[in-house]
């Protein structure tokens, strides 16, 4: 593959020193280095961040260092990611709302191939990693206001799990993997479940509920916390493992798509945010889940 190498001149000073006045964060990328639809931030097991959209929409950009990225794929056949997820082996999940479908590119790879298709699926949003692999896709549908939950199976078959939800979007894994966490956007809604080492899901509980703007992506730390990307409200929500607000990030725009966590030590968390086109940082106290 030939890479396209990202070589930002003017924006570098800027985006290293971007953490204005009541912001908790930093650039990583600056405003623009990826379209609005940058999205599904993910961190592979070499430490190297990517999200979707990078400088136009159906590539999936691969982030080496603060204000370098290229372009490591173009989708083909029209697809356009959402959220990105790895698994052990290091393939790299790619869930594509046009075509229905969750794509996977193993590891020093250049195929992407098709690993689930479903044409009853609105649009697969968002996707969630329990450690055996298995997949879990969010599904809204914008116009309704509803949305359904899909199982990926480790053999590429879909299960619909739950229908006729709110909006369905951000979703994710406890480290302990027995716990999803699925959220509405629209009814601002955090749903918890209980989960089995089969990815059967019961006890359907209210976790959280929000009393304004929306919710996009989710990330749990290693101690159980929950990160919601609070799409509107500008700010990252941080949600004890009983569904209590324990604390707020705030950030530089007002759109959070979604989060990550990587760095040296799984403590630096990266922000994808639709209106600037843009990645922002912050550090934690708390590892991520996957390290």
């Amino acid at each position: 593959m030939n890479y396209k190498q990202l070589v930002i001149g003017k924006f570098i000073l800027l985006s290293s020193l971007a953490c204005t006045a009541g912001t908790d964060t930093t650039d990583w990328m600056p405003e623009q280095s990826f379209t609005q639809g940058v999205e599904g931030p993910a961190v592979d097991q070499s430490g190297h961040l990517y999200a979707v959209n990078f400088e136009k929409q159906g590539t999936i950009g691969k982030v080496t260092a603060r204000n370098n990225a290229m372009v490591h794929i173009t989708l083909t056949d029209g697809s356009i990611g959402n959220g990105i997820r790895f698994d052990k082996a290091g393939t790299m999940y790619i869930a594509d709302y046009v075509n229905h479908n969750i794509l996977a590119l193993e590891k020093n790879s250049e195929d992407v191939k098709v690993y689930a298709h479903n044409d009853q699926m609105n649009q697969p949003n968002d996707i969630a990693i329990m450690d055996n692999g298995i997949l879990f896709a969010s599904d809204p549908n914008w116009a309704e206001n509803s949305g359904n939950l899909w199982r990926i199976n480790t053999d590429g078959s879909t299960s619909l799990l739950e229908k006729e939800m709110g909006t369905t979007n951000g979703v994710e894994v406890s480290p302990d993997n027995k716990t999803l966490y699925v959220n509405e956007s629209v009814q601002r809604n955090v749903w918890r479940y209980d989960l089995d080492a089969k990815g059967n899901i019961s006890n359907k509980t209210l976790f959280h509920h929000f009393e304004d703007h929306g919710m996009d992506g989710m990330r749990t730390d290693k101690a159980g916390n929950l990160y919601i990307a609070r799409y509107g409200a500008g700010v990252i929500a941080v949600l004890s493992p009983k569904g209590k607000l324990i604390k707020t990030i705030n950030l530089t725009g007002q759109h959070p798509t979604n989060i990550a966590f990587g760095g040296k030590d799984g403590k630096q968390v990266f922000v994808t945010m639709q209106k600037r086109g843009a990645i922002e940082t912050f550090n934690n106290d708390i590892a991520g889940r996957n390290y």
